[in-house]
């Protein structure tokens, strides 16, 4: 594991954190950082840093990012997805709306409007160390990787999803709780 590089992306977290906080926003960590932050260690490299955020808090966020020193990467529509790297790592802030019914559903993009997992921003703040940060619910989080080839055909499951899918369902059934 590239110790140097986890520190680094930690670090990047720790700051977004803060930068959001400041700003009055929400974020939640998604992806195999929301596992690593339930777990309570890093169990992997990991290449980028994927976040959920609300639209609403879009533009400024991405002000507060920019003043940070992260560049703009060109990628997906802004109203579905913000993209930025900085010291080399990429951060993805996949953007969230409710709909008329209170659900946290796709902000934009070809799935506007289309829900997530119910109860995904309902978990506890995920900690590694000192460092907390909120995460998207462990169920959640196992819903997303499991579903993600079928929301997204052509997309095979990657072999660390199904080990990041095992890693969270041995932690739930550790504290207790049933993984499904």
């Amino acid at each position: 594991m590239d110790r140097e590089r986890s520190a680094r992306q930690l670090r990047l977290i720790d700051e977004t954190v803060e930068i959001a906080k400041v700003l009055g926003a929400e974020v939640w960590l998604r992806g195999g950082w929301a596992m690593d932050f339930f777990i309570g260690e890093v169990t992997r490299d990991h290449v980028d840093i994927d976040w959920f955020a609300w639209a609403k808090d879009a533009s400024a966020l991405t002000a507060g990012l920019l003043r940070s020193g992260y560049e703009p990467l060109a990628r997906p529509p802004a109203d579905q997805q913000l993209d930025f790297r900085k010291q080399g790592v990429e951060n993805s802030f996949a953007l969230l709306a409710t709909d008329l019914f209170g659900r946290v559903v796709v902000a934009g993009g070809p799935w506007a409007g289309e829900a997530w997992p119910e109860g995904m921003l309902d978990a506890s703040a995920g900690r590694i160390g000192a460092l907390r940060c909120r995460i998207i619910s462990p169920r959640a989080q196992i819903e997303i990787k499991q579903m993600m080839p079928v929301w997204v055909p052509g997309r095979p499951r990657r072999m660390k999803d199904t080990e990041d899918i095992s890693r969270l369902e041995a932690a739930l059934r550790e504290q207790g709780t049933s993984p499904a």
